[in-house]
């Protein structure tokens, strides 16, 4: 059985290569990548490393060729350039007739109001069209999505949000990723919907775990979107990054990410790795 892996030199999609090589022969993992000379140290051990660029479908055609299950990481770019790119994939998988497709999408994707959701939408609704089993895997957040703000803290700066009282599900990217590889991997997914999220918590709480994590206290700024906009330009933050930080305090803020069920210890076969965990390993790496 071949499995393949889109986007394989991202920072979710590397980890999923590096998950199933732990159980899944190099022979029998390909990806698809849009710069194969980055992908140099996966096809050192082994693994078939492909070109396919979601913006040109002939690519992906050669690609997801004799492919048997693949895994279509979510892109990066404007809702209009996702949009288009994900249905490409979705396509392209579609013709060359893989027998699986796992997605990684956004949680409550579906009827989520967040300004992210379109491209997941959209994708999901091209999956469901292909007729072909698949597994939606709604990722929350990643945990590493923080670490501008655990730098900030580190160096002495209060936590800054906007979020107000919005939970959200934090999880760790290598998390998601070897729930990614289960799935990719195992059987009974087909056809299934996971909502992949860690334990609800608020920014204050996240901060208090923050501060656990570096060792010291972390005093929590809550602001209106003006005053963060402000902040983040004054803090260096590209002017074309600022509106999406803004976007997805609000989103937080208005309940976007809380969803209170989770499907990772189902996935996983194992509890989420606890958040005070987590945060002491990336404490210890950006102390490495």
């Amino acid at each position: 059985m071949k499995l393949l892996v889109t986007g394989a030199t991202g920072k979710l999609g590397a980890k999923v290569v590096e998950a199933l090589l732990e159980t899944v022969p190099a022979a029998n993992v390909a990806v698809s990548v849009r710069n194969p000379e980055k992908a140099e140290r996966f096809r050192a051990r082994g693994v078939d490393v492909r070109q396919g660029d979601f913006e040109r479908s002939e690519t992906l055609d050669a690609a997801f060729a004799g492919i048997d299950r693949i895994l279509i990481i979510s892109a990066d770019g404007d809702n209009e350039t996702r949009i288009r790119q994900h249905t490409n994939a979705v396509e392209a998988a579609a013709r060359a007739g893989v027998k699986f497709i796992a997605y990684t999408s956004l949680a409550n994707a579906r009827d989520s109001a967040l300004f992210l959701a379109p491209p997941h939408q959209a994708a999901e609704k091209a999956i469901l069209a292909t007729g072909i089993p698949y597994a939606i895997l709604r990722n929350n957040w990643y945990l590493e999505n923080e670490l501008g703000s655990i730098r900030a803290a580190k160096a002495g700066a209060p936590w800054l949000t906007a979020a107000g009282s919005g939970r959200t599900g934090w999880a760790a990217r290598q998390d998601y990723a070897e729930a990614a590889a289960a799935v990719l991997t195992g059987e009974g997914h087909e056809n299934a919907v996971y909502e992949l999220s860690g334990p609800l918590l608020t920014q204050d709480e996240l901060a208090s775990a923050v501060g656990a994590a570096l060792g010291k206290n972390v005093p929590v700024t809550h602001v209106d979107d003006a005053a963060y906009e402000a902040a983040m330009l004054d803090a260096g933050v590209p002017d074309f990054v600022v509106p999406i930080l803004v976007e997805i305090q609000r989103g937080i803020r208005e309940g976007s990410l809380e969803i209170a069920n989770s499907d990772f210890e189902k996935v996983l076969g194992r509890p989420v790795t606890p958040i005070d965990q987590a945060l002491r390993q990336l404490a210890a790496e950006l102390n490495g």
